[in-house]
């Protein structure tokens, strides 16, 4: 029985090699050979160019460990990629709720539109949109003074909430895409009977709604996590001073330092730990979803 179901497998498989073949040439092409490339520099002491003299060395991963500044700036990258995913949950899952079982026709176009509307415009376009908003003397400053009997002085710029506005703002529609996929597939029937059975509102939400939406919310939330714990361009442009990240470290050593076996290594580092993060987490996301 085994023999014939790999049998089986095997012939299957052979039509489908010319629709892998492009796909898996892309993913080697574009990923694991740069990888691999950058998996080579962060063991060398500099880079092979204009006949510059190298050899293999383990000191750029000691000085991870030598110099306690990378690992303060690692953690401090973590509690923002926390952070921003906890407040992407706490706006994107009710914006799903409602997508998913409150708005119909036209008008859930319509939010569904505005929601996706940041993959449509450029990273720094939003970024820098956002630093006329929140500098003094801006939108947002000028808005409030206009309504307000009082003047207010509002400048977010370069602090670590203007970081954390850019990063929801560019990262909570992963969030809402995942979770209204999962609340759009829950059968209305499953709410009504909780509802019929005397549950409350809250009740229906935390034992029916939640557990069933789970494999949403853990995928926007890794989805959401990792690309923010290596962010560079939101701490750079709007928090200054105070963006100073992990990722902002290894952009200097690949742009401003050009010390790529270094920043090579800073990089493999953030990728095992987000990896080690994400293992140690897995059995209890398995169990909740």
């Amino acid at each position: 029985m085994a023999e014939q179901l790999a049998t089986g497998s095997r012939r299957g498989l052979k039509p489908a090699l010319p629709l892998l073949l492009p796909a898996y040439l892309w993913l080697t092409v574009a990923i694991f050979l740069p990888l691999s490339a950058m998996v080579f520099f962060s063991f060398m002491t500099d880079l092979p160019l204009a006949g510059k003299e190298w050899a293999f060395t383990l000191g750029n991963y000691a000085a991870f460990f030598s110099q306690g500044i990378y690992s303060t700036l690692l953690f401090a990258s973590l509690r923002l990629g926390l952070e921003v995913t906890l407040w992407c949950v706490v706006i994107g899952y009710p914006a799903a709720y409602v997508l998913a079982k409150v708005l119909k026709g036209r008008s859930r176009e319509a939010i569904f539109l505005l929601v996706i509307l940041p993959f449509w415009s450029n990273g720094l376009v939003r970024i820098f949109s956002w630093a006329m908003v929140l500098r003094e003397g801006g939108i947002l400053d000028t808005a409030l003074n206009a309504v307000l009997p009082f003047k207010i002085n509002i400048d977010l710029m370069y602090s670590y909430p203007a970081v954390i506005i850019g990063l929801v703002h560019s990262y909570v529609p992963y969030m809402v895409l995942t979770c209204y996929l999962t609340l759009q597939a829950i059968d209305d029937s499953l709410i009504e009977a909780g509802r019929s059975l005397g549950a409350s509102r809250v009740q229906v939400l935390w034992r029916v709604i939640i557990p069933l939406s789970m494999p949403g919310l853990i995928a926007g939330a890794a989805l959401i996590f990792v690309p923010v714990v290596g962010s560079f361009m939101e701490p750079r442009i709007l928090g200054g001073r105070t963006g100073t990240f992990y990722g902002t470290i290894i952009e200097d050593q690949f742009v401003a330092v050009f010390n790529w076996p270094l920043g090579a290594a800073l990089s493999f580092i953030l990728l095992a730990v987000v990896l080690v993060i994400l293992a140690l987490a897995a059995p209890v996301l398995q169990r909740a979803g």
